[in-house]
């Protein structure tokens, strides 16, 4: 049995700068089924780096207070999801969430993610522009040494580091 308060857990945030609290609660309990993150997300922050998805772990939002939006799939269809509402995405649904600029408050919200507490880096993929293509392309996404996100274009293999 592990007990822990949230003001307890470290802040871990996104290598892109995206966000300022996201507090990995699953690490601090030592969880191994489910991955479960707190956010406190300003206007114009976002969970993650941009429309993704995972291929080995479906993902559930809840939010406590303020209106987070995502996007879903490659359209990018929007939704909007209120205090006290969930959301899941199924392994491989591509989704992106965030709070508008324009939004008169802040999200507190929590992620869960299974199975697992931790990604499969190989099984993440992310929509960007390539910057050989040109083109909004499915990048395989992984985390440097260093770090860093890096994207590699499945489509001619042009990597790149934001």
């Amino acid at each position: 049995m592990r007990k822990v308060a949230i003001d307890e857990v470290d802040v871990v945030t996104n290598p892109m700068g995206v966000h300022d609290l996201r507090k990995p609660v699953s690490r601090a309990l030592g969880t191994e089924h489910v991955a479960m993150n707190y956010f406190e997300l300003a206007p114009g922050d976002a969970f993650a780096g941009g429309l993704h998805t995972h291929e080995d772990q479906e993902e559930v939002f809840y939010v406590l207070s303020g209106t987070a939006t995502f996007e879903i799939g490659r359209e990018r269809e929007r939704v909007d999801v209120g205090p006290g509402e969930l959301i899941r995405f199924a392994p491989g649904e591509f989704q992106s969430g965030f709070v508008r600029e324009d939004a008169d408050e802040e999200v507190v919200a929590w992620a869960f993610g299974a199975p697992g507490a931790r990604h499969d880096w190989d099984a993440i993929r992310s929509i960007a522009t390539c910057r050989a293509c040109g083109e909004e392309r499915v990048h395989d996404t992984e985390l440097t040494d260093e770090g860093r996100f890096r994207f590699t274009c499945v489509e001619c293999g042009t990597s790149f580091s934001p």
